[in-house]
């Protein structure tokens, strides 16, 4: 007979397929220890079976639009932080797509993002990224610049998208139909994606730039106006990635 540490660590280690196994084996078993094993697999296969219900609540827009061969998800991060550029992100999944977990990404952990950022680029049948430099948003404003983004994000994609589900704004001069979702990062898996796609490409090149200006905590803040990144800013002045449009009546300089 195998021991309750044992049959942990069995259940540790079990994919989802094994689960049903486990829970068979081991529901009934006379140790109480091993009945809550049971017990916790019952509850994994549970959260797993709500995980995919939510997913397919995530695809109602691309069931609405599934006329279209190649729906595109776009969505930016970065609109709102004193230095650093604005990322957007554009990715096409295929039809059948359910990859769980996808979610706005500001709802997520950073090792989530992680993860969810390698498979969505696995299965993607296209993705692209478009940037705005901190220059480019003082010459032309934030909401322009982050227009700008996403064009050259949504120009890079093969194959090209048939139509763009967005995260709540329509984008000037692109002549394909597109559809503005508010919070749509939280309600549709392309846009989610997409959402994904931007957060860790912005956050990767905000851990760059911290090693080029260590004394702004970039690592910790992504450019955005924390505490210590104000002090940092008083102390120091701007970084040559500073937006200098957002600094105003901030600091001098």
């Amino acid at each position: 007979m195998k021991s309750t540490t044992e049959i942990k660590k069995i259940l540790q280690a079990a994919t989802v397929q094994e689960l049903p196994e486990f829970i068979n084996t081991y529901s009934a078993d006379e140790r109480a220890g091993v009945r809550k094993l049971a017990e916790t697999a019952s509850r994994r296969l549970a959260a797993l079976e709500q995980e995919k219900l939510r997913i397919e609540g995530l695809r109602v827009y691309e069931r609405q639009y599934g006329n279209y061969d190649y729906i595109c998800g776009v969505d930016e991060a970065g609109r709102g932080p004193l230095a650093g550029p604005v990322v957007a992100g554009a990715v096409i999944l295929p039809r059948d797509c359910r990859i769980l977990y996808i979610n706005d990404s500001k709802q997520l952990s950073e090792k989530k993002r992680e993860e969810l950022y390698d498979i969505i680029l696995e299965q993607a049948l296209s993705w692209s990224v478009g940037y705005a430099s901190p220059e480019r948003i003082d010459e032309i404003n934030i909401l322009q610049a982050t227009y700008e983004a996403m064009r050259e994000a949504v120009a890079g994609l093969n194959p090209g998208p048939d139509i763009l589900l967005n995260d709540a704004v329509t984008i000037p001069g692109i002549p394909i139909p597109q559809v503005p979702i508010i919070k749509g990062d939280a309600k549709s898996i392309t846009i989610g994606a997409a959402s994904i796609l931007a957060k860790v490409t912005r956050d990767r090149m905000m851990l760059q730039y911290d090693q080029l200006y260590p004394e702004y905590g970039f690592s910790g803040n992504k450019g955005y106006g924390s505490a210590g990144h104000v002090e940092a800013l008083k102390n120091h002045g701007p970084s040559p990635i500073h937006r200098r449009s957002f600094l105003k009546n901030m600091i001098p300089g």
